[in-house]
């Protein structure tokens, strides 16, 4: 029964932090637009995947590690940072280019194994979600728990982030939001872009302080 409510626990509190808008959402919903549904729920299933991997790390203790190495932690900061603005200027510089070659090119997704590349990579780069799960776990697991309560909490976490993103990826793969993209696409490659590449330089800023 505590192991049910701390997972229950752990659950809701990570929801309300996946549908907060940010790169992830970003990337989700700009390769369901700008790409094919297919492309566009592998990008789904590699933020899932990056979710469990960051619930993995916080099992194993990685808020201790990120605690007493300062400077670790700041590394990770600047490193998915440059990585986010990577992303935004290439979605910037494809503005002007044809759908088709935006696609091809990899920025829109690729194949469905480079899309779920894509979104594995891009849920990575953000340390900050790896120090919101490592929180989140500490405030509410259990002293000691069973291997199958692992496996479940991390198979929650990968549903609970697919399901979210699988949802974006849906909604913005529909016939009007992609007519509403082909009609505007240079606008909102270049929107998406400054945004995935503040997004990033933010998060390289932040490294620098206390």
């Amino acid at each position: 029964m505590q192991e049910l409510a701390a997972l229950a626990s752990i659950v809701a509190a990570l929801s309300v932090g996946v549908i907060s808008p940010g790169p992830s959402f970003v990337m989700v919903a700009r390769v369901a637009v700008a790409s094919s549904r297919v492309r566009a729920l592998a990008t789904a299933l590699g933020m899932g995947a990056g979710g469990a991997i960051f619930g993995a790390a916080a099992l194993l203790g990685l808020q201790s590690v990120l605690l007493a190495v300062p400077a670790l932690y700041a590394a990770l900061k600047v490193l998915g940072g440059l990585y986010l603005c990577y992303l935004g200027f290439l979605i910037f510089r494809s503005a002007p280019q044809p759908l088709a070659a935006t696609a091809d090119s990899g920025k829109g997704g690729g194949r469905p194994v480079g899309a779920f590349w894509l979104g594995l990579t891009t849920q990575l780069s953000n340390p900050k979600t790896a120090i919101v799960y490592a929180s989140v776990f500490a405030a509410f697991l259990p002293a000691s728990f069973s291997l199958g309560f692992a496996a479940a909490l991390l198979a929650a976490v990968f549903l609970v982030e697919t399901a979210w993103y699988a949802l974006v990826a849906l909604l913005f793969s529909s016939s009007g939001p992609q007519r509403a993209y082909l009609s505007y696409k240079s606008w909102v490659d270049r929107a998406a872009g400054a945004v995935m590449f503040g997004l990033g330089l933010k998060l390289v800023t932040s490294a620098a302080k206390p």
